[in-house]
């Protein structure tokens, strides 16, 4: 091999660390939204898809009717170039609960390029960024307790939890059981947190697609790293929920 050779080949291995350095030193947290499926564009159904604290949520809908058409979500992975997600809850395949899939990435600013292969056959899905913004309350959650006639009564959260993931102005809550693949509800849109008022803009709702445009008002607090989360429910019941930082209030199984 030749002089010419031996640079040409160091200066493409260089190239490639550097990419694959590159794209590993991108964030995927925030908020993305699904425009393109297979190569088609996906304009009939919402799915928004949020990222946050090595966790992911999505959710789809209809756009004609708001009708929900399902959710799935869990921890993912994104390290040395490499792309991977493990589902804790999939309404569309409740047997793919548990089942971790590589994906190929390309990651370039606003746009985000999924492939893998599937049970369905190949797969390939082009996000776009729709926010990266922070605040407050940006993060993963999981409720961990309740408040009534001023007594808090907690729990520990395992196989059957709610959790509300928070990034990039959008939100997503989820109530399930990841042993059984049980499957309770969820419910996402946009949000505003900012001098202790918390605001909901429903987007979708898997229990009553009726509720979708209904913008919900709340007051919120951080005490010791937990989101104390005040005010009226959907329904108009009084709450007062504490949540608490995922990696932190989740319990696994051993």
């Amino acid at each position: 091999m030749n002089l010419t050779h031996l640079v040409m080949k160091k200066y493409l291995l260089l190239l490639f660390l550097f990419l694959t350095g590159w794209v590993s030193g991108q964030s995927l947290e925030g908020s993305w939204k699904l425009v393109s499926q297979n190569g088609n564009a996906v304009s009939d159904q919402e799915y928004i898809k949020i990222y946050q604290d090595d966790y992911f949520a999505f959710g789809v809908k209809n756009v004609a009717d708001n009708a929900f058409i399902g959710a799935g979500g869990g921890p993912f992975k994104f390290e040395n170039g490499k792309y991977s997600e493990t589902l804790d809850f999939f309404t569309l395949n409740p047997l793919q609960v548990g089942t971790t899939t590589p994906f190929k990435i390309e990651l370039d600013g606003s746009k985000l390029i999924l492939s893998a292969n599937t049970n369905n056959g190949m797969l390939v899905e082009i996000w776009e960024k729709i926010s990266d913004a922070r605040d407050d309350l940006t993060g993963n959650w999981v409720i961990t307790g309740r408040k009534r006639d001023d007594q808090v009564s907690r729990s520990t959260p395992g196989a059957r939890r709610t959790v509300k993931i928070l990034s990039g102005g959008r939100f997503q809550w989820i109530a399930f059981n990841s042993e059984t693949r049980e499957f309770s509800g969820t419910g996402g849109g946009t949000y505003s947190a900012m001098d202790g008022k918390y605001t909901e803009n429903i987007t979708f709702f898997s229990r009553d697609n009726s509720r979708v445009g209904a913008k919900l008002g709340f007051d919120f607090e951080v005490i010791d790293g937990e989101w104390h989360h005040s005010g009226l429910s959907s329904t108009g019941a009084p709450i007062y929920e504490i949540w608490t930082p995922y990696a932190i209030g989740y319990k696994p199984a051993n």
